[in-house]
């Protein structure tokens, strides 16, 4: 078990540079099993969701070569095997090997995913999906077994924009036969990434990024390389922080047409925010204005931002209110924050948020990997210590996050306990 301490209220300046994205990664990892050759993954973020992933690619006997942010993946032994609970629940992307193993092999048996407590999280569009592609689907208590003869493309019409779904069902549909349209598919750049990696692979893809893709089945898919892209969410969490406790702080190696959602609520708020070409530059002010955020599918809000940002909020001069409508428990941040001196009342799925609030250091825990951030955000802007526990889930997301917290001037270790 790992503990971060945070000594708070120090300016943070300098330059923090933001690897690949989670999100994209843990999809792209699984995905490479398409392919019959070595696939490459550039700019993989090292984080604990890779480490788990390469681990059920080694229970289905993939070799995986790691040379700093570079996995060379080669699956031309890949043995189908069952995917066991031990390695699926530490991950809510294990799922993304369905999508994989049922286009390639035809046949899947793993144990229902894990990942962060924020919600219900069914995965019933997945299945649906897998159906409509004539999969036999078979549930036998936590256990998955998903079979075919073989896939037949056809229209699936999604009754909700969901990003892992539309991921799952582009993986089961590229090897199938005829052409699959996803209707009211998700739109998350992320979803371009893995489509580009597939399509580099051989694979006939079009439209990824619009709520419409059409894919059209080939016989098999040779080895890819793909670039992960820069990660937004990791991205927004540091540009959140220079709004808290920056100094011309700046976040480099990034697509700031990813982050408008943020940066125009920042704008609205009245946070020193420059944006440039591949990086934002942002320094504190001494009043900010209180705001109103609602989180949505892409390009909305993203509701990953959402925790960080109640931390920005407790800081504004006023009352924000603050909406969630993709995860039913996104609040789980809120009792360490009012611990923290924060004045936050939560109805539902909504809170409401009265500012200033004079942070102070305390003992709290993350109890997901972005209300984790926004602790570790709320401990860096609080006076005084503050101790982090199960600091686990932090880690599956933020690579690096000590090293370059540090670089930038904050004062904050990770330790065991």
């Amino acid at each position: 078990m790992k503990q971060m301490i945070i000594e708070g209220n120090h300016p943070l300046t300098g330059t923090i540079h933001i690897g690949g994205a989670k999100n994209s990664a843990v999809a792209l990892i699984p995905a490479s099993i398409l392919a019959n050759g070595v696939s490459t993954i550039q700019n993989v973020p090292n984080i604990s969701d890779r480490d788990a992933l390469i681990d059920i690619l080694k229970i289905l006997n993939c070799e995986v070569k790691v040379d700093k942010d570079v996995l060379k993946i080669d699956t031309r032994n890949l043995k189908n095997a069952l995917i066991d609970e031990e390695h699926s629940k530490k991950l809510r992307a294990s799922y993304y090997f369905m999508g994989a193993l049922l286009g390639r092999e035809k046949y899947v048996e793993i144990y229902i995913p894990g990942g962060c407590n924020i919600g219900a999280r069914p995965i019933d569009i997945h299945i649906d999906g897998f159906k409509a592609l004539g999969a036999k689907v078979t549930i036998e208590g936590n256990k998955y077994i998903l079979e075919a003869d073989k896939l037949i493309g056809t229209d699936i019409y999604l009754r909700f924009q969901s990003v892992g779904a539309t991921i799952n069902l582009m993986l089961a549909s590229v090897l199938a036969e005829g052409k699959t349209v996803i209707h009211n598919a998700a739109k998350e750049a992320e979803i371009e990434n893995i489509a580009d990696y597939l399509i580099s692979m051989g694979a006939k893809i079009e439209g990824a990024g619009t709520d419409e893709i059409t894919i059209t089945g080939v016989k098999n898919l040779h080895e890819g390389k793909i670039r992960v892209l820069p990660d937004r969410i990791e991205a927004g969490t540091y540009i959140i922080l220079g709004a808290l406790v920056g100094k011309n702080l700046c976040i480099k190696d990034i697509y700031p047409k990813h982050l408008e959602a943020l940066t125009s609520k920042l704008k609205d708020m009245g946070s020193d925010i420059t944006i440039n070409k591949d990086n934002i530059v942002i320094s504190k002010v001494e009043s900010l204005l209180p705001t109103n955020i609602k989180t949505l599918v892409y390009p909305g809000f993203p509701t990953d931002i959402g925790q960080p940002m109640a931390v920005l909020l407790t800081q504004a001069n006023g009352t924000s209110l603050f909406e969630e409508t993709i995860w039913e428990n996104r609040m789980g941040h809120v009792p360490s924050l009012n611990k923290m001196g924060a004045n936050i009342t939560v109805k539902g799925t909504s809170s409401m948020t009265i500012g200033p609030s004079k942070l102070h250091g305390c003992e709290v825990v993350a109890t997901d990997l972005r209300g984790g951030s926004a602790l570790v955000l709320a401990g860096l802007t609080a006076t005084g210590t503050t101790i982090i526990n199960d600091v686990e889930h932090i880690l599956r997301g933020y690579e690096d996050i000590e090293e370059k917290l540090t670089k930038v001037g904050a004062k904050i270790k990770i330790k065991e306990i």
